[in-house]
This record gives structure tokens, sequence and C-alpha cells, in this order.
């Protein structure tokens, strides 16, 4: 249970930071669909080409990205499609919303399944030992947008966001443990009136970083946990032009304590682990319940529903990158003698925005984020209203003025009021 409570303190999860940009840029807007449905597509991945900096997409598929004027092509990826380049010259409007860019699927042909049997946990164990390998061998400072987000049933009752500053240590070193402070941020005000009272998130951006598997290794990829999972292949899929292993895990039936279940996306020729797609246990209400909630109050029950996870890496100069977590934890809640449940619903997502792997120093002990703070008590601090128009953030599905004014015409940004 202890390696449990380490990798999910609050139920958070990460996204990595970027240097500060120069002050020329130009705004870059966008969407990514399947080319044949037009659907949007979830989370795919945008980068300057020949560069550090990117984004991912949002729920409806649209980006924002602020590029330097030298930039002159983006990089578009996403699981199970065809790479596509796109000239930023071809964004007729820069401004706009009505860049569409259209990606192919890319099936993998089925005798690549057939040709070549594969036993699952071989896979596994394979990519356990190529992780050094596979991954970064230096440290590296990055840039990344923070968003955290709390529901109470349908509306917005906190929306917090912040540029972090994160120290990632090397993955092959055995000092494995990553900083982050907060550089700039902002929230919604007046949350405490909301009944938010309720969740108070620990952690913010470093809990995030713990969903980066490949380098918290202890609950799933390790030898010693993959002991408590079955593993099947179930299928092969195309991303960033290479094919990838579809291994699915889940917990054994006789393993009490409960565990993780989900996809890992394995690089065939390499054994790099591209992407992970997984959620908690929640057969055992009482024992999720007591990882995930800390204090609650006297005469209410509460439950996880749902809490799924999700981590994205990205390949450059032959190592891969921690590019994108997002968490996503649904409560159930019921109050003596109240007739209805209440929900709420924790998400947050982390995104690294820049890198680099020069002159790159620590963070300061007394400036790291701590696994016990509460990133929405911290957050105001560091508003400044000047900032935001050069940096790179994750689009929203809907903008955070508009989700808090569903809450109250009142309500505004902290870094607003002073």
């Amino acid at each position: 249970m202890r390696t449990i409570r380490r990798m999910m303190p609050a139920m958070l999860l990460l996204l990595v930071a970027t240097n500060a940009y120069p002050q020329e840029f130009v705004t870059i807007r966008g969407k990514v669909v399947d080319a044949q449905t037009r659907e949007p597509l979830v989370f795919a991945t945008v980068t300057v080409a020949e560069s550090n900096v990117g984004i991912i997409t949002n729920i409806d598929g649209e980006f924002t990205l602020k590029v330097t004027p030298t930039a002159t092509r983006l990089e578009v990826s996403f699981l199970g499609y065809k790479n596509k380049s796109v000239e930023t010259g071809s964004f007729k409007n820069l401004d706009g919303r009505n860049n569409i860019i259209e990606l192919d699927q890319a099936p993998i042909p089925i005798k690549e399944i057939v040709v070549k049997p594969v036993n699952p946990y071989v896979v596994v164990e394979q990519a356990i030992s190529s992780i050094s390998l596979n991954y970064e061998s230096v440290p590296n400072q990055m840039t990344a947008f923070y968003r955290e987000t709390i529901k109470k049933n349908r509306n917005y009752v906190s929306i917090g966001e912040a540029a972090v500053q994160v120290f990632k240590a090397p993955y092959n070193n055995d000092v494995r443990f990553d900083g982050a402070k907060i550089y700039k941020g902002r929230k919604s005000a007046n949350v405490e009136k909301m009944d938010t009272v309720l969740f108070k998130l620990q952690g913010g951006p470093v809990s995030s970083l713990q969903l980066d598997i490949v380098k918290n290794t202890e609950a799933i990829l390790r030898r010693e946990a993959m002991q408590n999972y079955n593993y099947s292949l179930s299928g092969v899929i195309e991303i960033n032009g290479k094919p990838h292993y579809i291994i699915d895990f889940k917990q054994k039936p006789h393993i009490e304590e409960p565990l993780f279940m989900g996809s890992l996306f394995i690089n065939t020729s390499t054994y790099a682990i591209t992407e992970a797609e997984f959620g908690f246990n929640l057969e055992n209400r009482e024992a999720a319940a007591a990882i995930f909630i800390k204090k609650k109050p006297m005469g209410m029950k509460i439950y996880p529903e749902i809490a799924s996870y999700r981590a994205k890496y990205r390949e450059q100069g032959g190592k891969l990158h921690f590019i994108y977590s997002r968490a996503e934890i649904r409560f159930k809640a019921d109050w003596e003698k109240r007739l209805f449940h209440t929900y709420y619903t924790i998400m947050a997502e982390i995104a690294v925005t820049d890198r680099t792997d020069h002159d790159v120093i620590r963070i300061a002990n007394d400036e790291r984020i701590r696994a016990s703070d509460v990133f929405s008590e911290q957050v105001s601090a560091f508003a400044d209203n000047e900032f935001w128009g050069d940096y790179n953030v994750i689009e929203p599905d809907q903008s955070i003025e508009t989700a808090i004014r569903r809450l109250s015409r009142r309500l505004r940004f902290s870094d607003q009021e002073q």
C-alpha cells in the first residue's frame, strides 16, 4: 500500500514547464481532426519543428501555440495516426480558430501480429530493461503549464493554473527525484464559499510528475510488481510513424490490495514506452477511499467512482522525454439525512512546453513544491496578469472566465484584483 500512496498522494497528475519566451511571438490557433470523420483528436501533440516547444490539444481538439517569427513548420502527431507537417505560413488566419489540421489514420497490417507471435510478459520485461537506454540520461530543465479544476456536479467550483519550472532528473541515476516550483499562476477567487473546502489537492504539479510511470516505476514498471498483473497483447498501432505493441495489464484476481489496470504502448523495435493509459482498481471501495481521501467531514461517506490517468512521451535526439500527463478522478459523496448524492470531479493536467539540458540548475529546497502543499492556497502569490500573453498554455474547452461566471458573476481571477 505504501507504493500506491507515494504515487498518488492526492489523486493528481503532471505537466512540465519551459523557460520564458522572447518578447516577439506569433500566435497560431488551430484544430486537429480525423480526416474522415472530422471528429476532434483529443490530446494530440503539436510541436514546433526542430525545437523543444510544443503543446497538447484540448478536449475539442483545439490548440493555441505561441511561436517566434522564425518558426516555419509545425509537427502534429496522435496515437494511431500518421504524423503531419504543416507550414506555419499555410495558416491563413493565425489568430482564428478555423485552421483545421486533418490527420489520416495509420492502420497496421494484421500480419505483423500473426507472423510474429509475442509474449506480452517478455515485452514488458524488455521495456523495463531498456529504460536506461531509451530515456534521458542527463538532467533537464523544463517549463510546463499546469491546470487543476474541481467540479461539484456540473459546475466548476475551483480552477487554477500555473507556469511551472521543473527539474527533471535523469532516468538512469539513483537521484531520480524531480522537483518543481511555481513561476506564475492564477486562480478563481472566493473558492472557500463554494463548498470546495471538501477538496484540497495536495502536491499540485509535483504530484502530477509522479504520473511519469517510467520514472516512478514502483507500482507498475518493476519486475517485483509484474507478479501482481496479468498481461495481454491487444493489438499493434502506429505512433509517430512507428509500430507499437498495445499491452493491456490488469491486477490478478487473488491480489487484494487495489492496484492499476490499463494499456502500455511499447515500440516494437526499441521497447520504449511512448504512451500509457491506465486507471485505478476501485472494486474495493473502502480500500480505494482510504488511499484517496486524507480527511473528510463527519457524517459524509465518499468513494471514488472513476480514477483515470494518462502519460505521454516525445522522442527527440534518440531519447524519449516526458511531455504530458493527466488525471481525472470522480467521487460520489453521501451525507447523512440528505436525499441526493453529490458528485465531485477532480482534473489535473500538466504539459511540457519547453525544455533544455544546458545549464540545468536544481530547484532550491525553499522554492520547491512539497507533496503536502495545496496548490490552490499558494498560487495567488504568483499572480501576474502581464505574463500570460507570452506563455504557451493548453487551450481550455471553455475559457476559465466563462467557467467561473457560471458560478457567480462576482468571481474574478485573483491576479486581476491586484
